[in-house]
């Protein structure tokens, strides 16, 4: 019984990981970007549906203004830091310390604006509402946290393959060169795909903070688990990504049977290590392929 419950857990978490490693990708692999910044979108997601809740709009109108307003933030993050960085041929350090200081600069807004402490989404009453299914207990934000994920991720899919925006960001994606000999506007590829990552990773901020709680600076740890889910599953992955995310949010709660609870990330990690020595290239073939 406490084994299921600990996998169900655990694959609710994997979910949540998940989304979060799926946008990350999509930035990295279309724009070339490391952008650890995508923490900070996550907070702030979070907050905001936090804040209209509180105010008393309807809970699906919160999350809704929330994606909105983190998809406008991070099409200005594109434009007005990492496009002018670009064109002025910053290199990838010069990138990422920018991201990294971004990072900061958005967590200590959330706390400045909201508060540092740790936050909960007391007006949602349903929030603490427990489903059965057999001998597992799940909350319904912990359900609805697995809904939304495989929603995003085969909505992502399916986008990319499917649409003309989703396969011109592919083409700029596979070569961005060629995309500017043939007037695909690369730099305008990059902000629509800052704005979709952006507005698809509230959606974990928000279930995670329904089911737990928020506090501004824990997000990074969430990017972290994300970033090693991503490499797992082989760069450029989709698929991968999500699927890596799922193993390691499995992974981290079935070890809770034989060891305490600080030491299973730390256990993950090193699995983590093992696994990318004997393939470094993830698990997946790469779909989509780091911009050049």
């Amino acid at each position: 019984m406490l084994f299921l419950q600990l996998i169900a857990d655990g694959l609710v978490n994997g979910c949540a990981i998940g989304v979060v490693a799926i946008t990350f990708t999509y930035v990295y692999t279309t724009t070339g970007v490391f952008h650890v910044a995508h923490a900070g979108v996550f907070t702030l997601g979070g907050y905001l549906a936090w804040y209209l809740s509180k105010e008393g709009i309807p809970f699906v109108l919160c999350v809704a203004l929330a994606m909105v307003i983190c998809a406008a933030v991070g099409a200005a993050i594109e434009k007005g830091i990492y496009e002018k960085l670009l064109k002025r041929q910053a290199t990838p350090l010069v990138q990422l310390i920018a991201s990294l200081g971004l990072l900061a600069v958005l967590q200590n807004l959330v706390a400045i604006l909201f508060t540092p402490n740790v936050l909960q989404f007391e007006s949602i009453a349903w929030r603490m509402k427990v489903l059965h299914f057999g001998p597992i207990d799940l909350t319904i934000p912990q359900v609805l946290t697995v809904f939304t994920a495989f929603a995003a991720v085969y909505g992502l899919i399916y986008f990319s393959t499917k649409t003309n925006l989703g396969r011109r960001i592919r083409a700029v994606a596979s070569n961005r060169t060629l995309a500017e000999i043939t007037r695909l506007k690369p730099f305008e590829v990059y902000v629509y795909v800052m704005a979709i990552s952006s507005a698809l990773v509230v959606l974990p901020s928000v279930f995670i903070g329904l089911d737990q709680a928020m506090q501004p600076y824990s997000s990074v740890l969430v990017l972290l688990t994300a970033v090693i889910a991503v490499i797992s599953g082989g760069l450029g992955s989709i698929r991968g990504a999500f699927s890596a995310s799922l193993v390691m949010g499995i992974v981290q709660n079935a070890v809770l049977i034989v060891v305490p609870g600080r030491w299973s990330i730390a256990l993950t990690f090193t699995l983590f290590i093992v696994f990318i020595l004997f393939r470094p290239t993830g698990l997946f073939a790469t779909k989509i392929r780091r911009a050049s």
